[in-house]
Protein backbone atom coordinates (compact mmCIF):
# COMPACT_ATOMS: atom_id res chain seq x y z
CA UNK A 1 0.00 0.00 0.00
CA UNK A 2 1.37 3.39 -0.98
CA UNK A 3 1.83 6.34 1.35
CA UNK A 4 -1.32 8.44 1.62
CA UNK A 5 -1.85 11.83 3.27
CA UNK A 6 -5.27 12.94 4.42
CA UNK A 7 -5.87 16.68 4.66
CA UNK A 8 -6.62 19.90 2.81
CA UNK A 9 -3.73 22.11 1.71
CA UNK A 10 -5.33 25.17 3.32
CA UNK A 11 -4.22 23.66 6.65
CA UNK A 12 -0.83 24.81 7.91
CA UNK A 13 -0.29 21.37 9.43
CA UNK A 14 -1.06 19.55 6.19
CA UNK A 15 1.30 21.87 4.32
CA UNK A 16 4.12 20.77 6.65
CA UNK A 17 3.57 17.12 5.82
CA UNK A 18 3.16 17.53 2.05
CA UNK A 19 6.26 19.70 1.89
CA UNK A 20 8.26 17.13 3.89
CA UNK A 21 7.14 14.37 1.54
CA UNK A 22 8.14 16.45 -1.48
CA UNK A 23 11.58 17.14 0.04
CA UNK A 24 12.30 13.40 0.08
CA UNK A 25 10.94 12.66 -3.39
CA UNK A 26 8.87 9.82 -1.94
CA UNK A 27 5.78 8.66 -3.83
CA UNK A 28 2.51 9.56 -2.12
CA UNK A 29 -1.10 10.41 -2.76
CA UNK A 30 -3.29 12.91 -0.92
CA UNK A 31 -7.02 13.34 -0.29
CA UNK A 32 -8.70 16.57 0.77
CA UNK A 33 -10.27 16.31 4.20
CA UNK A 34 -11.36 18.71 6.92
CA UNK A 35 -13.50 21.86 7.03
CA UNK A 36 -15.58 22.16 3.85
CA UNK A 37 -14.33 18.79 2.60
CA UNK A 38 -15.73 16.88 5.54
CA UNK A 39 -14.44 13.28 5.86
CA UNK A 40 -12.90 13.73 9.33
CA UNK A 41 -16.11 12.87 11.21
CA UNK A 42 -16.77 9.66 9.29
CA UNK A 43 -16.35 6.37 11.17
CA UNK A 44 -13.63 5.31 8.76
CA UNK A 45 -11.56 8.42 9.39
CA UNK A 46 -12.15 8.43 13.14
CA UNK A 47 -10.85 4.88 13.24
CA UNK A 48 -7.55 6.27 11.93
CA UNK A 49 -7.53 9.58 13.81
CA UNK A 50 -9.95 9.85 16.77
CA UNK A 51 -9.17 13.58 17.02
CA UNK A 52 -11.08 14.25 13.78
CA UNK A 53 -8.26 16.51 12.65
CA UNK A 54 -5.85 16.66 9.72
CA UNK A 55 -3.30 15.56 8.71
CA UNK A 56 -3.26 11.79 8.98
CA UNK A 57 -0.58 9.67 7.30
CA UNK A 58 -1.07 6.11 6.12
CA UNK A 59 2.13 4.23 5.29
CA UNK A 60 1.11 0.69 4.55
CA UNK A 61 -0.49 -0.61 7.73
CA UNK A 62 1.00 2.17 9.86
CA UNK A 63 -1.18 5.19 10.64
CA UNK A 64 0.18 8.37 12.23
CA UNK A 65 -1.36 11.70 13.22
CA UNK A 66 0.15 14.93 14.63
CA UNK A 67 1.85 16.99 11.94
CA UNK A 68 5.28 17.44 13.48
CA UNK A 69 5.46 13.74 14.34
CA UNK A 70 4.61 12.94 10.72
CA UNK A 71 7.38 15.26 9.47
CA UNK A 72 9.85 13.47 11.76
CA UNK A 73 8.68 10.07 10.57
CA UNK A 74 8.88 10.96 6.87
CA UNK A 75 12.40 12.31 7.21
CA UNK A 76 13.56 9.46 9.45
CA UNK A 77 12.29 6.82 7.01
CA UNK A 78 12.59 8.46 3.61
CA UNK A 79 14.89 11.46 3.99
CA UNK A 80 18.61 12.16 3.85
CA UNK A 81 20.51 12.15 7.16
CA UNK A 82 20.69 15.94 7.20
CA UNK A 83 16.88 16.16 7.17
CA UNK A 84 16.57 13.95 10.27
CA UNK A 85 19.87 14.59 12.09
CA UNK A 86 21.66 11.47 13.28
CA UNK A 87 23.74 13.23 15.91
CA UNK A 88 21.62 13.39 19.07
CA UNK A 89 22.53 16.97 19.96
CA UNK A 90 21.66 18.14 16.45
CA UNK A 91 18.48 16.07 16.39
CA UNK A 92 17.17 17.44 19.64
CA UNK A 93 18.08 20.96 18.65
CA UNK A 94 15.72 20.40 15.72
CA UNK A 95 13.13 18.77 17.99
CA UNK A 96 13.26 21.80 20.27
CA UNK A 97 12.40 24.22 17.48
CA UNK A 98 9.63 21.97 16.19
CA UNK A 99 8.07 21.91 19.65
CA UNK A 100 8.50 25.68 19.98
CA UNK A 101 6.60 26.17 16.75
CA UNK A 102 3.63 24.28 18.16
CA UNK A 103 3.67 25.62 21.70
CA UNK A 104 4.66 29.24 21.08
CA UNK A 105 4.70 30.49 17.50
CA UNK A 106 1.53 28.80 16.26
CA UNK A 107 -0.37 29.48 19.47
CA UNK A 108 0.34 33.21 19.32
CA UNK A 109 0.06 33.78 15.58
CA UNK A 110 -3.04 31.75 14.82
CA UNK A 111 -5.60 34.21 16.17
CA UNK A 112 -4.63 36.99 13.78
CA UNK A 113 -4.72 34.59 10.84
CA UNK A 114 -8.23 33.43 11.78
CA UNK A 115 -9.40 37.02 12.05
CA UNK A 116 -7.97 38.07 8.68
CA UNK A 117 -8.76 35.00 6.61
CA UNK A 118 -11.56 33.04 8.25
CA UNK A 119 -13.69 35.76 9.85
CA UNK A 120 -16.07 37.96 7.82
CA UNK A 121 -14.78 41.52 7.62
CA UNK A 122 -17.74 42.92 9.53
CA UNK A 123 -17.13 40.47 12.38
CA UNK A 124 -13.37 40.95 12.83
CA UNK A 125 -12.16 42.00 16.24
CA UNK A 126 -9.20 44.41 16.00
CA UNK A 127 -8.35 43.71 19.64
CA UNK A 128 -7.80 40.03 18.87
CA UNK A 129 -5.50 40.93 15.96
CA UNK A 130 -3.62 43.40 18.16
CA UNK A 131 -3.10 40.85 20.94
CA UNK A 132 -1.92 38.21 18.49
CA UNK A 133 0.47 40.67 16.85
CA UNK A 134 1.87 41.83 20.18
CA UNK A 135 2.57 38.22 21.13
CA UNK A 136 3.90 37.07 17.76
CA UNK A 137 6.30 39.87 16.89
CA UNK A 138 8.68 39.05 19.79
CA UNK A 139 8.76 35.44 18.57
CA UNK A 140 9.62 36.62 15.06
CA UNK A 141 12.32 38.86 16.52
CA UNK A 142 13.66 35.82 18.38
CA UNK A 143 13.83 33.90 15.10
CA UNK A 144 15.55 36.84 13.43
CA UNK A 145 18.23 36.90 16.13
CA UNK A 146 18.64 33.13 15.99
CA UNK A 147 19.18 33.21 12.22
CA UNK A 148 21.72 36.03 12.33
CA UNK A 149 24.67 33.61 12.32
CA UNK A 150 23.35 30.50 10.56
CA UNK A 151 21.69 29.81 7.20
CA UNK A 152 19.10 27.35 8.54
CA UNK A 153 17.32 26.79 11.83
CA UNK A 154 19.85 24.24 13.07
CA UNK A 155 23.00 25.41 11.35
CA UNK A 156 24.56 24.56 8.02
CA UNK A 157 21.85 22.27 6.67
CA UNK A 158 18.14 22.49 6.01
CA UNK A 159 16.44 20.03 8.37
CA UNK A 160 13.11 18.97 9.81
CA UNK A 161 13.20 22.03 12.09
CA UNK A 162 12.83 24.44 9.18
CA UNK A 163 9.52 23.11 7.90
CA UNK A 164 7.13 23.82 10.81
CA UNK A 165 8.70 27.20 11.53
CA UNK A 166 8.62 28.21 7.87
CA UNK A 167 4.95 27.27 7.51
CA UNK A 168 4.10 29.59 10.40
CA UNK A 169 6.31 32.39 9.05
CA UNK A 170 4.75 31.98 5.60
CA UNK A 171 1.32 32.46 7.09
CA UNK A 172 2.36 35.46 9.19
CA UNK A 173 4.11 37.22 6.32
CA UNK A 174 0.95 36.87 4.22
CA UNK A 175 -1.27 38.74 6.69
CA UNK A 176 -2.45 42.10 5.27
CA UNK A 177 -0.91 44.17 8.05
CA UNK A 178 2.38 46.02 8.54
CA UNK A 179 5.30 44.31 10.24
CA UNK A 180 8.80 45.26 11.33
CA UNK A 181 11.86 44.47 9.24
CA UNK A 182 13.54 41.20 10.25
CA UNK A 183 16.42 40.93 7.74
CA UNK A 184 17.85 37.59 8.86
CA UNK A 185 14.43 35.99 9.03
CA UNK A 186 13.54 37.42 5.62
CA UNK A 187 16.80 36.13 4.10
CA UNK A 188 16.11 32.65 5.50
CA UNK A 189 12.52 32.71 4.26
CA UNK A 190 13.65 33.71 0.76
CA UNK A 191 15.93 30.66 0.77
CA UNK A 192 12.97 28.54 1.92
CA UNK A 193 10.82 29.74 -0.98
CA UNK A 194 13.62 28.92 -3.43
CA UNK A 195 13.40 25.22 -2.51
CA UNK A 196 11.61 23.28 -5.27
CA UNK A 197 9.81 21.11 -2.70
CA UNK A 198 7.78 24.12 -1.53
CA UNK A 199 5.97 24.30 -4.89
CA UNK A 200 2.30 23.56 -4.52
CA UNK A 201 2.54 24.29 -0.79
CA UNK A 202 3.97 27.70 0.08
CA UNK A 203 2.98 29.27 -3.24
CA UNK A 204 -0.72 28.76 -2.57
CA UNK A 205 -2.89 31.61 -1.28
CA UNK A 206 -4.02 31.41 2.33
CA UNK A 207 -7.61 30.52 3.07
Amino acid sequence: MAVHIWGRLSSLNVRKVVWAAQETGMAFTRSDAGMAYGVVKTPEYLAMNPNALVPTLQDGDFVLWESNAIVRYIFAKYGAPTLYPQDLAQRFDAERWMDWQQTTLNRESGAAFVQWFRTPADQRDPAVIARSTAATEPAMAQLNAHLADRPWMCGAHFSMADIPVACDVHRWFALPQPRPSWPHLERWFAAILARPATRGVLDLPLS
